[in-house]
């Protein structure tokens, strides 16, 4: 059986489908949901990657930064505050990014530093 997932953020929805496998990063960790998974809900920890497996479209991966992870009955709702697909991402944009955030000390920095990694993971499809 497959699941239904949805990956949103205030400006759009990013991506709706069908899904073998989520994997997200949350506050409490890492979380794998496959079909017949508990109901949960998770806090997606900021900077994180989120990969959702697909059998038509193979691995949408995504750079999420906070939000919310809902499992209920094979239907997964991922509600980020910001989310950037992976194939949208500027990776010199965030390589730069990234290099003038480790410059600065400051918490701004720490919280961009974050970002820009998460983006250049996602790029390379890598976990959360």
């Amino acid at each position: 059986m497959a699941l239904t997932v949805s990956l949103v953020s205030p400006e759009r929805k990013l991506w709706t489908g069908t899904a073998t496998f989520v994997l997200a990063r949350t506050t409490e960790g890492e979380i794998g949901v496959l079909s017949g998974h508990e109901p949960v809900l998770g806090v997606l920890a900021a900077g994180g990657v989120v990969r959702i497996d697909t059998e038509t479209e193979g691995k949408i991966t995504a750079a999420v930064h906070g939000g919310f992870l809902s499992v209920d009955k094979d239907v997964v709702t991922i509600l980020a505050e910001v989310a950037e697909l992976a194939g949208e991402i500027d990776v010199a944009r965030a390589q730069a990014a990234l290099e003038r955030a480790r410059n600065e000390e400051s918490e701004h920095a720490t919280e961009a530093a974050h970002r820009a990694e998460a983006r250049l993971r996602a790029v390379a499809g890598l976990h959360p």
